[in-house]
């Protein structure tokens, strides 16, 4: 059984009312204006009004569902034309057979002018050429209600079209990311089983309950952000497990609310960077990771430095591919919602990346 919309009801209201304003001007404005002292308005003018109308709205649908649709819209346009002129034709005539069938016109001209006799025949070119104009409007009107009814038609496919392919795109970066992340930490798992076979059997226990919330978290649009900040720790406690004492971490993350929600795994590729690019076996080092939460809004930081021998590296190379589509994900999930900016800083071998993200 078909539903009715508030789309579709707001629709016939205007429809509705649109018809009672042509009313209100055709029927009752213009007997108002007459003063023919206590003389009635014939029955057969209301009779003519209610005709008038019948037909014009008649035209009006006949043409919004099947002529334009049918000619117009596909390309037939001097089909549509004459299929108008005929209309036209046909409008005229169909009017003055019914005012012939209630001696409409006998009617008129004793009311206006009761003392002249009446010529049968005769027509009021004037009242005509206002039929004739109620029609073109009518005409015009349906017309211009079709073609607008297509492009919202085409506009919503479009927009239906491009949230189905965002959404295609988004679920294939994220399998993208997925495979990058879990290559990368079974890497550091596997170099830590030759140091410490207890912290790789830690390590794994990590790995598993973040293996969890992507499997769960990641198939959705959205986690609660409380989820992502876990899921951050334990993947900088999985890292610190591998580090030695020349890396000095600076870690502030703030407490998130039960409410607010976030596209998950939309920060882990600054994360992986950091502890790729800013670690030295050799050097001291320094890695600053900060998460604040000020109501809506969230702002992530990172600095570290940059050591040349990670940037020859395999894995290093592969690197870029989280980082370009995480930006790809932000322009999709949060438009004109973030901004992030990373780089070089100017002078020194340090990388940053600020990020801030509305989540309103």
């Amino acid at each position: 059984m078909a539903t009715i919309t508030p789309k579709k009801n707001i629709s016939f209201v205007v429809h509705l009312l649109g018809w009672m304003m042509l009313c209100i001007l055709l029927v009752l404005l213009s007997p108002l204006s007459w003063r023919m002292g206590e003389a009635e308005i014939p029955i057969e003018f209301w009779y003519k009004q209610v005709f008038l109308v019948g037909i014009l709205v008649a035209t009006f649908y006949n043409n919004v569902t099947f002529f334009v649709p049918k000619f117009l819209l596909k390309g037939k346009n001097y089909i549509y034309l004459l299929i108008v002129l005929g209309g036209a034709i046909v409008f005229y005539f169909a009017i003055v057979y019914f005012e012939q069938l209630i001696q409409y016109p006998r009617r008129m001209h004793e009311f206006f002018n009761p003392d002249r006799p009446f010529k049968p025949g005769r027509r009021w070119i004037q009242g005509d050429a206002f039929q004739i104009l109620l029609y073109i409007v009518s005409v015009g009107l349906s017309t211009s209600v079709a073609l607008v009814q297509k492009w919202q038609r085409d506009e919503a496919n479009r927009q239906e079209l491009e949230k189905q392919n965002i959404n295609t795109e988004l679920s294939y970066l994220k399998a993208q990311i997925n495979p990058h992340f879990f290559f990368n930490t079974l890497n550091n798992i596997y170099s830590l089983t030759n140091l410490d076979i207890k912290k790789a059997q830690e390590a794994l226990l990590k790995l598993s309950r973040m293996m969890r919330y992507v499997l769960y978290e990641n198939q959705h649009e959205s986690t609660l952000l409380s989820k992502e900040v876990d899921f951050i720790r334990d993947y900088i406690e999985l890292m610190k497990m591998r580090l030695t004492d020349k890396v000095k971490l600076e870690i502030h993350l703030d407490e998130a609310k039960d409410n607010q929600v976030i596209a998950p795994m939309l920060i882990l590729p600054f994360l992986e960077n950091c502890f790729k690019h800013g670690i030295s076996s050799q050097k001291e080092s320094h890695i600053y990771i900060k998460l604040e939460i000020m109501g809506d809004t969230v702002f992530f930081e990172t600095r570290n430095q940059i050591f040349p021998v990670n940037l020859d590296s395999p894995e290093a190379r592969e690197s870029g591919i989280g980082l370009t589509n995480t930006q790809r994900r932000l322009s999709l999930l949060y438009p004109k919602k973030h901004k992030l900016k990373f780089g070089k800083e100017e002078g020194k071998e340090e990388y940053y990346v600020n990020l801030t993200i509305n989540l309103s």
